[in-house]
């Protein structure tokens, strides 16, 4: 045998028992495991191996793509039932984007496991943060294929959900919206937010509003708005919250 043959050989088996590791970590058996296989399949390895018969993960990573945002929509709308479309929308975006696919990725070590061709290998493809996040949504396109919405859904419990529990993504929520979060989070009662007072002419009114915990006073806050004042109000309610935290 060759030594390219024999680096082939070796390289295939590794890649093997990658594979099962992986599957093994994640308590996913995967059925038909040219699935997994092609999700982890680069286009420049497919290029590069023409004369077999090997699929790259693009088709997967289209499928994948539609899975996440389906499964993560489901899971923030039965999560903050008060949130508004807009809000959920925001969210979601954080949760699905390039970065946040990427730590997913890097967290499970998706990254060894790529086929890659040797041009792409030497110039750090391995590392390149598209090709990490489209590895992972190509790996729901196969895992949604392989065992269903189901899988899918329990898979993400396991990697995604625990870190929207966590807070991970407050930040790109308003100030109501993460004080909402928070205190679902920790259980600790009901929001409630009052106009305590309206003052000036009706072309420049302004509000100021209060939010209660439990009938207890958290913040107050004014603006030209119901709405900004009840920003406000939250903003300092979250500062108050955070600060007791401490």
């Amino acid at each position: 045998m060759r030594r390219n043959d024999k680096e082939n050989e070796v390289n295939k088996r590794t890649k093997e028992h990658q594979f099962r590791d992986l599957q093994n970590a994640m308590g996913v058996s995967f059925e038909n495991e040219k699935l997994l296989k092609q999700a982890f399949t680069h286009s420049s390895y497919v290029n590069e191996h023409r004369r077999r018969p090997f699929e790259d993960n693009e088709r997967l990573e289209f499928l994948g793509d539609a899975v996440l945002e389906l499964t993560v929509s489901q899971f923030l709308f039965k999560k903050y039932p008060t949130m508004t479309e807009g809000e959920l929308t925001k969210l979601r975006a954080a949760i699905v984007c390039e970065p946040s696919l990427v730590s997913f990725a890097n967290e499970l070590g998706f990254g060894k496991l790529i086929l890659l061709g040797k041009g792409e290998e030497m110039t750090g493809g391995r590392e390149r943060p598209a090709l990490l996040a489209d590895v992972f949504e190509a790996f729901i396109g196969a895992l949604y294929l392989d065992q269903g919405l189901e899988m899918v859904i329990s898979f993400l419990e396991k990697v995604v959900f625990p870190k929207i529990n966590a807070g991970a993504f407050s930040h790109v929520m308003d100030f109501k919206s993460q004080l909402q979060e928070l205190v679902q989070r920790d259980g600790t009662g009901v929001i409630e937010y009052r106009v305590l007072q309206e003052k000036g002419p009706a072309h420049n009114k302004e509000f100021v509003s209060k939010v209660t915990l439990n009938g207890e006073e958290l913040g107050i806050g004014t603006g030209r708005s119901k709405k900004e004042a009840e920003q406000h109000a939250a903003q300092m309610a979250l500062d108050i919250l955070k600060a007791k935290a401490t």
